[in-house]
């Protein structure tokens, strides 16, 4: 029996640094990003976390963005 939505949802998990430094300069060649799930009832805000980005050749936050 399905309920109305799922628990387990697919999140894009993207660069904070990245981002930031897209929209001033375009020092970098893209955009980091990772895709994952998250559980909706044990984490309903937005998810950080701290992930390789292969653009700037460190550990970053990654924060949740919309599809």
């Amino acid at each position: 029996m399905a309920k109305g939505k799922d628990v387990r949802v697919i999140i894009i998990l993207e660069c904070t640094c990245c981002c930031a430094r897209n929209g001033v300069n375009k020092e970098s060649p893209g955009i980091s990003r990772y895709i994952t799930q998250k559980n909706r009832h044990n984490t309903p805000s937005r998810l950080e976390l701290r992930k390789f980005c292969r653009y700037c050749h460190r550990h970053t936050i990654h924060g949740e963005i919309k599809k």
